[in-house]
């Protein structure tokens, strides 16, 4: 237990503070949670809406000082390789016309 009051009002600072973290790594796991959805269950259009967003979590969390930018940017750099794969990856499956010549 603290006994100044300065070591004290450290505790009730910490307390409060833990809390908000937590609440926004929480956050940031949810918008990635839902990112992967997206991926997975969605359009391309859904998941780049949703990478948007998640960017901008992932940054705001890094800006707080919640977790390390260099976290932050090996996040964003893996998230945005999944987009980038899902979304070549739809171009190649897209159904195309195949130019055959007649045969002579």
């Amino acid at each position: 237990m603290a006994h100044s009051r300065t070591a004290q009002k450290r505790v009730r600072q910490n307390i409060e503070h833990r809390a908000r973290n937590r609440w926004r790594l929480q956050t940031m796991r949810e918008a990635i949670k839902e990112f992967r959805e997206h991926v997975l269950h969605g359009t391309v259009d859904q998941a780049s809406e949703s990478f948007r967003k998640v960017s901008r979590v992932i940054d705001r969390t890094a800006a707080k000082g919640v977790i390390h930018k260099n976290q932050a940017s090996r996040r964003k750099s893996r998230l945005s390789a999944t987009l980038k794969a899902m979304k070549t990856a739809g171009a190649t499956a897209k159904p195309t016309k195949a130019k055959t010549k007649p045969k002579a």
